[in-house]
């Protein structure tokens, strides 16, 4: 699944102290949509594109204490978090709240008790504690590593259910590398994060001493020099990216052949999926090492290893020593953040996170106008007809590909606002003097809803976002687009702003999303979501060409002195934000119908659509989420979204009269040229 903006570059999943724009719901950029006082004129469009339409705005913008990061995204997510506070405020007070209500108002209760958890300590986890301890075999231990997608254990490999690449009718168990407590391999190998590894071990020490684990300070040096020896035989995020590579179906028998000194049979069933004959393996050639790394550790450091992550889970829902070295570690080491988030964000976290779509409902009935859903759907299409035109003008592609690539563009689904389907939680148990319960329930429950659709249909009609959530995806093996409510607001989207705007801002997120479908990923899988080869092989390498030109841009960025963008990393990413741009311009330029484009306050309405599309991407960002942002994330930072987005569009060069000189510049035979 391709997000607009990953987890790393929203802050670790990422108040308000937005400079000139703070956006009540329903307001709108002043005077026609964009923000002319962000700007800095100073700095000339052909310097820095960013800067000129954005550095006066960012210059000003405090990041909120409690985040690492800020920005439109973050802006417009902390209004829908204000939103949400006020909906789960109300159905907590309602005591006469029957089914889904209920449970939605207890669990929010559950956690706003931080009375009782207090009281509680570290008692909530002793009867996970105490299975860790009778765990004194390694095939018991594997055994409760399968237990991980439904309780607060963790594995050296992770396993979860989604539709069959190959096969996209039908679901299939998916099996890939974990066991890492650092957000990715670079933590463990890098010399530039050896600080953060080495606070990563006291915390690590700190967590075990919280549980009373014997022998804590020892114990916390031998599990990170275990994840060190698994961080080393892990795949790169880039590795990650590849569909083709990563798709090894095999029988159980068979992996545990390839990966032996695992009792798999011993995983599977404490998974709950022993009796299943096949499973797809991700990162094939690390699944054997890891799994000799198993081999080689002793039975009481496993142990270990699994309170430490069992401890470490369960810390944001336990007392005050737990939520605050939590916070310590993973908010202000990692992502520079300053400040605990207050209880009730983080209440509305864990709702949106357990039961999402129970809220969302409550969202969209409150503050989802339907008039929102027709026009961007009137969007969509014209994004699509944009598309399907560009995809017959590229000289590079032969007839018989475009014919299938416009198949695929026929085949697209387009979802808006909300599910046509909603989740059903009647079988979730909610205690509201039992928070940690609730959550090791909830867990349970969607690991129990993904188990009984193994040999079920794929459910086309399910969202793996919620509507209060500002993002937006392209899911590849359904070949879908998904827009939540959410997103459909100022600055992205306004029924009130010039059209110059919306097409650069919530065009261009319409357009980054169908180009997913055609990125060096998602142009594997066909109109109906199946991975297969449908390219000739002449097209394919004219194709791969273009995008290590486009690689290599990315990479020449620098935003931290010596840490570059690894533009093989965020390919799909940068792939997208190009196309989604161009296919922008090419509709928005189709709605003038000829006529010329007005001119507002002196600028043109290319000029226009170019400064909406820099707006969605203002934001300022603490140095060590950038750092972690670099080394873990697809997506580019925003100033190089822009940056390296504009300088490849030509008419971005006639719009503001950039020439030859100008830092920014790339002679049109250089400029990636893909969709």
């Amino acid at each position: 699944m391709k997000t607009l903006l990953g987890v790393a570059a929203i802050g670790a999943a990422a108040a308000l102290g937005l400079a000139s724009v703070t956006l009540a719901a329903g307001a709108h950029l002043p005077p026609w949509g964009f923000d002319l006082a962000g700007r800095d004129t100073a700095v000339s469009p052909g310097t820095d594109f960013y800067e000129y339409a954005d550095g006066t705005y960012v210059k000003n913008l405090t990041i909120p204490a409690d985040r690492s990061r800020f920005g439109s995204f973050d802006a417009l997510q902390a209004a829908a978090e204000d939103r949400v506070h006020k909906l789960l405020d109300a159905v907590a007070a309602d005591k006469d709240a029957t089914g889904e209500r209920a449970k939605v108002g207890a669990f929010y209760r559950a956690f706003m008790n931080e009375g009782r958890a207090d009281q509680l300590g570290a008692r909530p986890l002793a009867a996970d504690l105490a299975r860790i301890r009778a765990a004194d075999t390694k095939s018991a231990i594997a055994r409760l590593m399968g237990h991980a997608p439904d309780t607060v254990f963790s594995s050296f490999f992770d396993v979860d259910i989604g539709g069959d690449a190959k096969d996209p009718d039908h679901y299939a168990v998916y099996m890939g590398q974990a066991g890492l407590g650092l957000p990715n391999r670079d933590y463990y190998l890098d010399p530039a994060f050896a600080t953060q590894k080495a606070k990563y071990e006291a915390y690590v020490a700190q967590m075990l001493h919280l549980v009373g684990w014997p022998d804590a300070d020892a114990q916390a040096q031998a599990i990170v020099a275990t994840e060190t020896d698994i961080a080393k035989v892990s795949w790169t995020r880039a590795q990650q990216r590849d569909p083709v590579a990563t798709y090894n179906p095999m029988t159980p028998a068979e992996l545990a052949a390839s990966a032996p000194g695992f009792d798999w049979a011993a995983f599977f069933e404490g998974a709950g999926i022993g009796g299943e004959g096949r499973v797809v393996v991700a990162e094939k050639s690390a699944l054997p090492q890891i799994a000799a790394v198993f081999a080689a550790t002793p039975v009481k450091t496993l142990q270990a290893w699994q309170a430490f992550h069992a401890a470490d889970a369960a810390a944001p829902f336990l007392s005050k020593p737990f939520v605050d070295a939590d916070f310590e570690f993973r908010n202000k080491t990692l992502n520079g953040q300053q400040e605990l988030r207050a209880r009730w964000k983080r209440g509305v976290a864990l709702l949106n996170g357990y039961m999402g779509e129970a809220v969302g409902k409550l969202y969209v009935a409150e503050y989802f106008p339907p008039a929102s859903k027709a026009a961007m759907e009137a969007l969509v299409g014209n994004i699509k007809t944009a598309l399907a035109a560009r995809i017959q003008r590229v000289t590079w592609m032969s007839d018989e590909t475009k014919a299938k690539a416009e198949q695929k563009l026929g085949m697209l689904t387009v979802k808006i606002g909300y599910p046509v389907k909603w989740r059903d939680y009647s079988a979730l148990k909610i205690d509201e003097d039992d928070l940690f319960g609730d959550v090791e329930h909830a867990s349970a429950f969607e690991w129990r809803r993904k188990l009984s659709r193994l040999h079920q249909p794929v459910d086309r009609t399910e969202w793996h976002l919620t509507p209060q959530t500002v993002n937006a995806y392209y899911n590849p093996t359904v070949n879908e687009i998904v827009f939540p409510a959410a997103i459909l607001q100022p600055p992205f989207f306004d029924p009130a702003a010039d059209p110059a705007v919306n097409y650069g801002a919530i065009g261009a997120v319409i357009g980054h999303e169908m180009t997913h479908g055609f990125d060096d990923g998602g142009r594997h899988f066909d109109g109906t979501g199946r991975l297969t080869d449908w390219w000739t092989p002449d097209d394919d390498a004219k194709f791969v060409a273009e995008t290590r030109r486009l690689g290599a841009q990315y990479s020449a960025f620098e935003p931290i002195a010596g840490a570059h963008v690894k533009g093989d990393q965020t390919m799909g990413e940068n792939i997208a934000d190009l196309g989604g741009l161009l296919l922008a311009l090419d509709a928005y330029h189709a709605s003038l119908g000829g006529r010329p484009a007005p001119v507002i306050d002196g600028l043109t309405g290319d000029q226009r659509l170019f400064l909406g599309f820099a707006q969605i991407w203002r934001s300022a960002i603490r140095p060590d989420a950038l750092r972690r942002q670099l080394v873990s994330d697809v997506h580019s930072p925003e100033v190089d979204r822009v940056n390296g987005t504009i300088r490849n569009v030509d008419a971005w060069y006639a719009a503001w009269n950039i020439k030859p000189g100008d830092p920014l510049y790339v002679s049109p035979e250089d400029r990636v040229r893909i969709w």
